[in-house]
């Protein structure tokens, strides 16, 4: 830090102190400079208490409580030249320990600060002012797990920022503030910087943070849908082993949202298919050029008319222009992963099914045929 001399027109660098050197001491100089001015820290701070211990069967005093403009609570601590190895630990107990409190018991502990240390006061009225509303009920205090956490030091050691950037990784607003004493002549200055995280670059890390706890909620969905695929497949198995144990006996679960039927004809097979907003029963064509596979859905087409009318309705018959694959289905709206539903789909899967294969079976055994009699007539 630098004092301009404007007439000499050069600049003076500020010595930097020790808070120890300068004889100031933690509670009754650092303390009371941001109790007294909670701006400091980069924003409009409500002191509601210092020196708070009303945490049951514990003797333990945070430095500093606040409200911020949403309502939060904000657990403030304080260290002088070192912020020492603990104070993360330390500051997560005591957000731990306010996160419980009502706004009752919040209204309570600050009427007590403005008692003892500000002459008296409305809690009631000055929160509500701080908060900018009319009535208290018309907000809530302390919601949820949004408790904040703020750190004040002069320097801070490895094992307090690694903890404050994980913590904000896991979208746990806490803050490292550097606070440096410096002496010219007489006078005392002190500099007060949010580090962690930077002013500029909190925006952007709380547009990670979103990012990233958006692609967690995804993989955890996911993984859950996984384990539900693995149950689901298993009891439409069951359904179908019903229907014909010694066909079906080889069939084996999939962690997938499809589970695959072999039929008689290669690079073919049937699918029972689960999407967000329909299923559907399919038998899915995928041979090795996009040729091939329009050569044999044409010799399907050739019998839609037949097909539909062993099946007792229409089919979809989709061949995508520049694809290699290509789908004769029947599929319905509906969710598959209602609770209210599942048993009702399997149903339907199962049943559509084994339409469909009884319908495409001559269809199926035909083209299997004369694509093998092709074959060893050409040898």
């Amino acid at each position: 830090m630098f004092q301009v001399n404007r007439s000499e027109n050069r600049l003076r660098k500020l010595e930097e102190k020790r808070f120890a050197d300068l004889q100031l001491r933690e509670r009754e100089h650092l303390q009371e400079w941001l109790a007294n001015q909670p701006d400091t820290l980069g924003e409009e701070l409500l002191i509601i208490q210092k020196e708070f211990d009303g945490f049951a069967d514990t003797r333990e005093r945070l430095d500093l409580l606040a409200l911020d403009k949403d309502g939060h609570l904000v657990v403030i601590e304080n260290k002088l030249d070192d912020s020492g190895r603990d104070v993360a630990w330390q500051a997560l107990k005591y957000t731990a320990y306010v996160s419980s409190l009502t706004k009752a018991q919040i209204i309570d502990i600050y009427q007590h600060y403005l008692d003892r240390f500000c002459g008296g006061g409305n809690a009631v009225q000055s929160i509500c002012d701080f908060l900018e509303v009319d009535e208290l009920d018309e907000v809530v205090l302390n919601p949820g797990n949004d408790q904040r956490l703020m750190f004040i030091a002069a320097n801070f050691r490895k094992e307090v920022t690694s903890t404050v950037l994980w913590l904000r990784e896991h979208r746990i607003d806490a803050r490292c503030f550097k606070v440096v004493p410096y002496g010219f002549g007489e006078e005392l200055f002190v500099d007060i910087q949010q580090v962690i995280p930077t002013p500029e670059a909190a925006d952007f890390m709380i547009g990670m943070t979103e990012k990233t706890a958006e692609e967690k909620n995804w993989h955890d969905t996911m993984r859950q849908r996984q384990r539900f695929h693995e149950v689901y497949w298993n009891r439409v198995i069951g359904h179908l082993n019903t229907k014909d144990a010694t066909k079906y006996k080889d069939l084996s679960s999939s962690r997938n949202h499809w589970l695959s039927i072999p039929s008689p004809l290669e690079n073919t097979h049937f699918s029972l298919v689960l999407q967000k907003r329909h299923i559907r029963a399919e038998l899915f064509l995928a041979w090795p050029t996009r040729e091939e596979t329009e050569l044999v859905f044409n010799r399907f087409c050739a019998r839609q008319a037949e097909i539909e009318g062993k099946f007792g309705q229409l089919l979809e018959w989709i061949k995508p222009e520049k694809k290699r694959t290509a789908r004769i289905q029947l599929s319905k709206s509906s969710d598959p992963y209602s609770d209210e539903v599942v048993d009702e789909i399997a149903d339907w899967l199962v049943n559509t099914y084994c339409e469909l294969e009884t319908a495409l079976r001559g269809a199926l055994n035909e083209i299997s045929e004369s694509r093998l009699s092709a074959e060893y007539g050409e040898s």
